[in-house]
C-alpha cells in the first residue's frame, strides 16, 4: 500500500505551523513558530498582530518543514488546513496558503476542524480504539464528545458560558499572573492549600459545563477580601479554583464513560496539558479500568502536526474542498 503524506497547516490563533505526517500516524517533520513572547506584551493574543505575523512567517515554516523533512511538494500526497474556528485573520492566512499550494502542485485541498485536529493529536502517540469519549478542553472549548468510529463526531454536552481555558485565563488576570494564565494558575495551585470555599461549577445531572460562575466567585472573593483589607493567599486561591474546576471534569466524563458503556478514553485541547488535570485522570482511569490517551505536551497546544493527522483521516474518508475554501471564525463540528 502507497504511503500517503498529508501537509498540515495550522494559524488559527499565534502559532504558525506546519507538519508533514505518514499515514495519519507518524510525524516526520514539524515546525512551531509561536508568537506568544510577543503577545505577553499585551496580555493577550491582539488579532491584528498575529494575523501580521502569520504573513511574515508562513513560507519560511513551510520551507523549514519540506527541509526538516527532505522532502519537496512532489512528495506530498495532500494539504490539510485549518478553517475553523479561530481568528478569522489568521486563519485566512492559513486557509490561502493552503488553497494556492493546492492549485499550483495540483494536490487535494482538505478542510479541517481545529477541533477534529485537537482530537486527532491522539494518533500521534498510539492508535485510537472506538467507540470513545473525548473531552476537548481548550481556551475556546470545553465539550464532551462520542466519537463510534473515525471522523464520526457526536457532541453529548459542552459548556454553556466560558471554555475552561479562558476562565483559567480569566482568574490568572484577577489574581496579577502573567499571560499565559493557565500554565500559571496551574503552577501556583501546587504551591498552596484548598481553603477558600469556591462553588463545583453546574454540579448537575447533565453532560454540559459552566464556568462563569466560578470565575465570578474568585472575583468576588478577591474583591470582598480586599474590602476587609485581608491578604489575598494567592496560591490557595489557585489551588481551590484548581481543584472545582477540574472536578466538574472528571466528574461528569467519568459518569458519560459508565453510562455510554465505553471503555476508551482521550483528552484533547491545550488544557490537557495541564499537570493536575492529566494526574487526577490518570488516577481515575486506572481505578475505573478505562483505556486513557493524553497527547504529549507538545502536540497538546496548538500544531500542525494535528491538522496533518485528522486530515489523514478526512482523506480516507473522501473529504475534499475547492479552491472556493472559506476561514469560518466559528464552525461547529458536528
Amino acid at each position: 500500500m502507497e504511503d500517503i503524506y498529508i501537509l498540515g497547516i495550522e494559524s488559527s490563533c499565534d502559532e504558525t505551523s506546519v507538519s508533514i505526517v505518514k499515514n495519519g500516524y507518524e510525524e516526520i517533520a514539524t515546525v512551531v513558530l509561536s508568537q506568544m513572547d510577543t503577545h505577553a506584551n499585551y496580555g493577550g493574543v491582539v488579532p491584528e498582530i498575529a494575523s501580521r505575523m502569520h504573513v511574515e512567517n508562513i513560507t519560511i515554516v513551510i520551507e523549514e518543514t519540506l527541509k526538516k523533512a527532505n522532502m519537496n511538494m512532489s512528495d506530498i500526497t495532500a494539504i490539510a488546513v485549518t478553517y475553523g474556528p479561530g481568528l478569522i485573520g489568521c486563519l485566512l492566512i492559513g486557509v490561502e496558503t493552503a488553497v494556492t499550494l493546492s492549485y499550483i502542485y495540483k494536490k487535494p485541498l482538505i478542510p479541517v476542524h481545529h477541533i477534529a485536529g485537537h482530537i486527532y493529536a491522539n494518533n500521534l502517540v498510539s492508535k485510537m480504539q472506538f467507540p470513545l469519549i473525548s473531552l476537548v478542553v481548550s481556551g475556546g472549548h470545553t465539550e464532551l464528545i462520542y466519537m463510534k468510529e473515525d471522523y464520526s463526531f457526536e457532541k453529548i454536552g459542552g459548556t454553556l458560558d466560558d471554555a475552561v481555558g479562558e476562565c483559567y485565563d480569566k482568574v490568572a488576570r484577577v489574581l496579577g499572573l502573567p499571560y499565559p494564565g493557565g500554565p500559571n494558575i496551574d503552577k501556583l495551585a501546587h504551591t498552596g492549600n484548598d481553603t477558600y470555599d469556591l462553588p463545583i461549577p453546574l454540579n448537575d445531572n447533565t453532560y454540559n459545563f459552566s464556568f462563569s460562575g466560578i470565575k465570578s466567585a474568585v472575583i468576588n472573593l478577591v474583591h470582598n477580601e480586599e474590602q476587609r483589607g485581608n491578604k489575598i493567599r494567592k496560591s490557595d486561591v489557585a489551588c481551590s479554583f484548581q481543584n472545582r474546576a477540574i472536578e466538574s471534569l472528571t466528574k461528569k466524563t467519568m459518569r458519560a464513560l459508565k453510562e455510554y458503556n465505553v471503555k476508551n478514553l482521550i483528552i484533547a485541547g491545550g488544557v490537557s496539558a495541564n499537570s493536575e488535570l492529566r494526574n487526577k485522570f490518570i488516577e481515575l482511569s486506572e481505578k475505573n479500568g478505562i483505556n486513557l490517551t493524553i497527547p504529549n505536551i507538545k502536540y497538546c497546544t496548538d500544531n500542525a502536526a494535528m491538522i496533518a493527522a485528522a486530515g489523514y483521516f478526512a482523506y480516507k474518508k473522501g473529504i475534499r474542498a475547492d479552491y472556493n475554501l472559506k476561514a469560518q471564525a466559528n464552525v461547529d463540528l458536528f
